[in-house]
């Protein structure tokens, strides 16, 4: 299969299962707002998925939401089988995705620093001692 191919695939995943979200998880004790499916990668031979999530909370919550979403991926997999016309329906594997986080920590950092600024915006380079 074409790397372009798969690729849309992969996206087209990622969009079904983010869309399928909110009926999926309604009224369960984790909450839909609090995820949020970052990517997919499905394997070459279509039959596996891995898909990424990125959940807002502390670190126990972030554990539980994901043996949660891994508890419903048989329902994901209906969703998917019944917008995606496909062979094989992939088995889905969710994992926790912390770039977000370490976007965050990194902008945090980059914040923390006094760096002058001229009259325009634009940083000043400061001489080292």
């Amino acid at each position: 299969m074409s790397v372009d191919r798969l690729q849309r695939l992969d996206s087209l995943l990622r969009r079904v299962i983010a869309e399928s979200m909110f009926q999926v998880l309604q009224g369960d004790s984790v909450a839909p707002g609090t995820v949020t499916v970052t990517k997919v990668s499905c394997g070459k031979d279509l039959r596996d998925a891995t898909v990424y999530v990125s959940v807002f909370g502390d670190d126990a919550f972030k554990h539980r939401a994901i043996r949660h979403l891994q508890s419903r991926a048989r329902r994901f997999q209906q969703a998917i089988n019944a917008q995606v016309r496909m062979k094989f329906t992939p088995r889905l594997l969710f994992k926790l995705d912390l770039s977000i986080e370490k976007g965050d920590a990194v902008l945090a950092l980059i914040d923390s620093l006094n760096i002058p600024a001229d009259d325009n915006g634009q940083s000043v380079p400061t001489e080292n001692p």
